[in-house]
């Protein structure tokens, strides 16, 4: 079993300046910031490598800093019982991640799951689409920037009274 000092160490050795930052000590979740063009040699390392052997992807989660997003990989070895994170960042406008689907098969659906709620374009993904909300739903729910509708195909999804508060308000989650 590696401890996260040593998986970070072995990573900033052998990707040198692909490593942007790291947190490993003080985080519930020890972590790496890897260069979004090197995040798939990296993960074929953490999978290959017999001392990371990192076998499942537990998630993928996209979260809207503001100014960018970051894509967050949870992943887990089962043959050396450890856990870490990978995080990447892209710009909001246009943001794409290749996909890692072919390293862990579970990547299919949360890249999915993503790229559905905040917009994220896996490249290479094999089946891109939407998986939780209709295939015409305009928008991605979770951008901070999202408005919500009112209604759709003739459903109503809010109100407009002072006992529904509108989910876009900013001030609601400050």
């Amino acid at each position: 079993m590696a401890n996260p000092e040593e998986i970070a160490k072995a990573l900033e050795t052998e990707f040198k300046d692909a490593v942007l930052d790291s947190n490993v000590k003080n985080s519930k979740f020890p972590h790496v910031v890897v260069e979004v063009s090197r995040l798939n040699d990296i993960c074929k390392f953490l999978l290959n490598d017999d001392h990371m052997a990192f076998d499942f992807l537990s998630a993928i989660a996209g979260v809207d800093k503001g100014d960018e997003f970051e894509v967050v990989y949870i992943i887990h070895s089962y043959l050396r019982n450890h856990s870490f994170a990978i995080k990447t960042r892209v710009p909001r406008s246009g943001p794409r991640v290749p996909s890692v689907c072919d390293l862990w098969a579970a990547a299919n659906w949360h890249e999915r799951e993503t790229y559905d709620l905040m917009g994220i374009i896996f490249e290479g993904h094999p089946d891109l689409r939407r998986i939780l909300l209709p295939q015409d739903w305009e928008g991605h729910p979770l951008r901070k920037d999202y408005k919500y509708p009112k209604s759709y195909d003739g459903i109503e999804l809010r109100r407009d009274d002072d006992n529904w508060p509108d989910p876009g308000d900013k001030e609601l989650y400050e």
